[in-house]
């Protein structure tokens, strides 16, 4: 009796592709669900503590930085739309282009939100309320982080030989990912700078 094997060929297969087709994207996607979880329960555990609290908040922040940053947060969604348009046209040189402003602006955030900690009138461990804070703006802040390493290592693979098509993939979702933590960044700042004034 023999039993006749089924083999499945994958040779035929791309070694890379752009959207939901590629296993980057649902890595990339499952990675956002993961920190929004995060996020979310950091949004729950602030309005816990604010009902629950007899004084919420202990001081109010200054606005200024937070919303500068917020503004280049904001802003930065253009260059990395065009480094996204750009590698998934396989245009390298326009790719290299964004990617390297995209670069500027995460920089240029991360500065901003080392002195906006200093404007938030309250201490990481004067108490609960400037322990959520310093910890909802730091683990946005490296996110941020996270994201200026990878386009520095995506813009300096561009000005190499590693220019092939998955390369521009990881472009792609780079980019990807960048709208998530933009997008983030607005509840955030109502939730930090606009909460405490609002409720």
């Amino acid at each position: 009796m023999t039993t006749e094997r089924r083999v499945l060929d994958v040779a035929e297969l791309p070694e890379y592709a752009f959207g939901h087709k590629g296993l980057i994207w649902w890595g990339t996607t499952a990675f956002m669900i993961i920190e929004g979880s995060s996020f979310a329960l950091l949004f729950v555990t602030y309005f816990f503590y604010r009902i629950k609290a007899p004084q919420w908040p202990a001081s109010t922040p200054a606005l200024t930085l937070g919303t500068i940053n917020l503004v280049v947060m904001l802003l930065s969604a253009i260059p990395n739309q065009l480094s996204k348009a750009a590698a998934e046209k396989f245009d390298v040189p326009r790719a290299r282009l964004w990617l390297l402003v995209c670069f500027a602006f995460g920089v240029a955030f991360c500065v901003i939100r080392w002195f906006e900690f200093y404007t938030l009138r309250t201490r990481w461990d004067s108490n609960a309320y400037g322990s959520l804070v310093w910890v909802t703006l730091g683990t946005h802040l490296l996110q941020v982080i996270t994201q200026v390493g990878e386009t520095a290592v995506l813009s300096a693979l561009m000005f190499t030989a590693h220019t092939e098509p998955p390369r521009l993939v990881d472009i792609s979702e780079n980019a990807r990912y960048w709208y998530f933590v933009v997008l983030f960044a607005v509840p955030i700042y109502l939730l930090i700078y606009w909460g405490p004034r609002w409720l």
